[in-house]
């Protein structure tokens, strides 16, 4: 996300719940493709959650990737490497708390925005299929 948000845990909250705003921003639009398309519901949620984690989260993310998986081997290359990243020291709460939002996010839309038609408990369609003489 790369926005000037607050530093420490703080931060790592804020950056999980504009995760989670966003992932119910994409049920919602997911929803109405889906819903013409005739989707099976879970298609709909993993879509969601996939887009809230890459806008959500895509940018830190790929930080903390790149600060584990490539050599820097120069102190310039690590200055350079830390220098654009928002609170080094907790990247990786904040990227935790991002994925969290974001797989949250998709499923409080889909709470929240989906048809509720359709659902039943499991003991109430057990009633109804049930053939008593």
């Amino acid at each position: 996300m790369n926005l000037p948000l607050h530093l420490g845990a703080l931060g790592s909250l804020e950056a999980g719940l504009i995760a989670l705003l966003i992932a119910m921003l994409a049920f919602a639009g997911w929803n109405a493709i889906g819903s013409r398309q005739q989707w099976p519901v879970g298609r709909i949620i993993a879509l969601a959650c996939l887009t809230g984690i890459v806008i959500g989260a895509g940018w830190d993310t790929w930080n903390l990737f790149y600060l584990g998986m490539v050599r820097l081997e120069s102190p310039l290359y690590a200055r350079l490497a830390i220098a654009g990243i928002h609170d080094v020291q907790n990247l990786g709460g904040r990227v935790l708390m991002e994925w969290v939002g974001a797989l949250a996010g998709g499923a409080t839309g889909w709470l929240l925005f989906s048809k509720k038609e359709g659902f039943e408990s499991p003991a109430q369609s057990s009633e109804n299929t049930s053939s008593e003489p």
